[in-house]
């Protein structure tokens, strides 16, 4: 689908507060509030919107503790990868989880309380998983930038 100016904007304010009502956006676009409704359902038709959350501000909910785990696996083999991605999907103190080039096979985002929390998951959940051969751990120091945006 060929996105036009007005779907950019849309999609480019839709980004930075989904909560706007369609009478909102209709002004900062010029449109009829019918116009702009059936160009969001056009997006969600089209799977450019793919979905609406909310997100949460990390030190208030005690997960500010921020972990890039680097995560070398023992083979390379499709079915130790299946096995290692169908396994980590599960635990809830990773949010991402990439599959990446170079010396490590997998970066990992992880959100814990403290360093405590994060010693304690490494030990009895991370580690735990098969075929996992080293683990190199980098601790967030401070967030310099941090977006959701995509600027189309």
């Amino acid at each position: 689908m060929a996105l036009d100016s007005i779907d950019k904007k849309l999609l480019f304010l839709l980004q930075t507060d989904s909560k706007r009502t369609t009478a909102a956006l209709s002004l900062k676009l010029d449109l009829s509030v019918t116009a702009v409704y059936e160009r969001i359902k056009k997006l969600e038709r089209e799977g450019i919107i793919d979905k609406y959350v909310v997100l949460l501000n990390r030190s208030k909910v005690e997960k500010g503790f921020v972990v890039f785990c680097h995560l070398k696996l023992i083979q390379h083999t499709k079915e130790f990868l299946t096995k290692f991605e169908s396994e980590v999907v599960k635990l809830k103190e990773v949010l991402e989880c990439h599959h990446v080039s170079g010396d490590y096979d997998y970066i990992l985002k992880i959100l814990v309380k403290d360093m405590e929390a994060y010693r304690e998951f490494l030990v009895t959940k991370l580690t735990t998983l098969e075929h996992i051969g080293s683990t190199h751990s980098t601790f967030m120091i401070s967030e310099v930038k941090n977006t959701t945006v995509i600027e189309i």
